[in-house]
């Protein structure tokens, strides 16, 4: 049987993604955020949400452009210091060692150091209660050689993305293969 937790934020796993915008001033700013996710195929796009109350938010709205840069294993101390750090106060990509470059086709930085980075134009904007939900049209994926597999895709067991318990407040690799999507399932139908 199971037991009731009460209405949380307790889905799993939860991504770890750094949202990188430009601030009021042209300068790169990014935010590691777990809130998010794909969240329509045609167009393809995401969606993030941030609380007003960051950094990121104001020029996230104001340049309707941000990136999704998708940290390795080995980026997950610098992923959990653009988490805790304010760009208000600090330049918290040089702190961290990253390194910003332009996106060509939106108005975001994107950063060189994470393998894979989506570029993603606003389409939406949806204020929840704390959080406002961003979705972005994704626009282009970049990926690093290293990390494409057959057929020239980003493959999961080379870019060895990084994700999040919320309740545990922990970071995890992800885990061993299981089965083929959209195919073991067909067993139980036969």
């Amino acid at each position: 049987m199971k037991r009731s937790l009460g209405a949380q934020t307790l889905a799993y796993p939860l991504p770890t993604w750094i949202v990188a915008t430009y601030d009021r001033d042209g300068r790169p700013n990014a935010m590691t955020v777990a809130w998010g996710g794909i969240c329509c195929s045609i167009p393809p796009c995401v969606a993030v949400s941030l609380r007003e109350a960051t950094y990121s938010y104001h020029g996230l709205t104001e340049r309707k452009a941000f990136t999704v840069n998708i940290p390795s294993e080995k980026q997950v101390v610098e992923a959990d210091y653009l988490g805790i750090a304010s760009g208000r106060s600090v330049d918290k990509l040089a702190k961290a060692k990253l390194t910003a470059v332009p996106s060509s086709l939106v108005d975001a930085p994107c950063i060189e150091e994470c393998p894979v980075v989506l570029e993603c134009k606003v389409i939406q904007t949806v204020k929840i209660g704390l959080h406002t939900q961003f979705i972005g049209e994704i626009v282009d994926v970049k990926a690093e050689e290293g990390v494409l597999g057959p057929g020239g895709l980003p493959d999961i067991e080379q870019i060895r993305p990084i994700v999040f318990s919320p309740h545990t407040h922990k970071y995890y690799a992800v885990g061993r293969y299981l089965a083929d999507a959209f195919s073991s399932g067909k067993a139980i139908g036969e």
